[in-house]
């Protein structure tokens, strides 16, 4: 007896995208409320003037199915047509049961749902995922959301996090296309670095100041390790893909630090006509979900549009770091 398994592949694309800002806006000022700072200061150190954090009805989860909506809107896609939800974050909390089932149900879905952990670099590790679902003919149509609430695990007075991390959602349509839409991604790990970025205390345990687990970072490491290793990754990723900086309309690296993304995009020789997203400016770094804002946020600015060729980056705890040349999808 032979198992049957789909012969024809196919190509891949992001049909569409959508996603969720929460209302507040928070300031360099009101964080230097609580941190011993100065807006000055977090300018000059991460480029960030503002970032958004949830308010009390606005859940890791709402914020999920909010932007998955719109992404499903926007790509002309029906909740029946979905065979698979993908949810990247690291701060749904619980570990059981996962958040994309829920968020599945929500939506009308029953089809397979499950969470993906890999730090900020979560979207484009579930991007890969699902477009190779598409290209096996697994699955027609895979839903991934990258969502992070980090203001429920940070440490308000901690130097090197607080300023930083902040939250949001998410979400793009993976499906058929006639032409290929997503690149074969150059991802990796370097688990000898898995100190760099942490959450204490952990589910074993442990002891905190907090009531709650926290996200540490030592910042210097990160900032010495991604600007120059995430560059190697970038050709990586254009070499799969069959093309070169000058093929490039964007570059929408995680954002993690706007120092960093300018550093990276020079390592990488990016020509001048090549458009960088900054929206760490105004909604600080917000992991997983990071990439698909910045995505947003370009296209919504008019500094890329539809259809252009965009280079994706992503790169975090773990440490763990993807990329993938992609063709940028319609905005919902």
């Amino acid at each position: 007896m032979t198992i049957q398994q789909p012969t024809d592949l196919t190509h891949a694309a992001m049909l569409g995208l959508g996603t969720y800002r929460p209302e507040r806006v928070v300031t360099n000022d009101e964080i230097c409320e609580v941190l011993d700072s100065s807006d000055e200061w977090i300018q000059t150190r991460s480029g960030i003037r503002t970032r958004r954090f949830a308010g009390e009805g606005e859940t890791l989860i709402g914020m999920s199915i909010t932007a998955a909506e719109r992404a499903l809107a926007a790509a002309g896609v029906g909740a029946e047509q979905v065979g698979c939800v993908i949810v990247a974050t690291s701060t749904h909390p619980e570990h059981t049961p996962a958040s994309a089932p829920q968020v599945a149900a929500a939506l009308g879905i029953t089809s397979a749902a499950f969470d993906i952990s890999a730090g900020c670099a979560g979207f484009c590790h579930a991007i890969n995922l699902a477009s190779s679902m598409v290209r096996s003919g697994a699955e027609s149509h895979v839903l991934v959301i990258g969502v992070e609430q980090l203001s429920r695990f940070m440490d308000p007075t901690d130097r090197g996090t607080a300023f930083i991390f902040a939250d949001g959602a998410g979400a793009v349509v993976v499906g058929p296309s006639d032409v290929p839409g997503i690149g074969p991604a150059a991802w990796g790990s370097d688990g000898s670095q898995a100190h760099v970025i942490t959450q204490t205390p952990s589910c074993l345990g442990g002891h905190s100041e907090t009531d709650h687990p926290v996200v540490q970072m030592e910042g210097t490491a990160v900032f010495r390790w991604a600007p120059f290793a995430m560059a190697e990754v970038a050709h990586e990723a254009m070499r799969l893909a069959g093309v070169t900086p000058d093929d490039l309309d964007a570059f929408i690296p995680h954002q993690a630090n706007l120092r960093i993304t300018q550093t990276l995009a020079k390592n990488i020789k990016l020509p001048e006509h090549v458009a960088v997203a900054t929206d760490v400016i105004d909604s600080g770094n917000t992991s997983a979900a990071s990439v698909p804002l910045a995505m947003e946020a370009m296209l919504r600015h008019d500094e890329a549009a539809p259809g252009d060729t965009a280079l994706l980056i992503a790169f975090g705890a773990g440490l763990s770091y993807a990329g993938q040349v992609v063709t940028l999808p319609p905005l919902g």
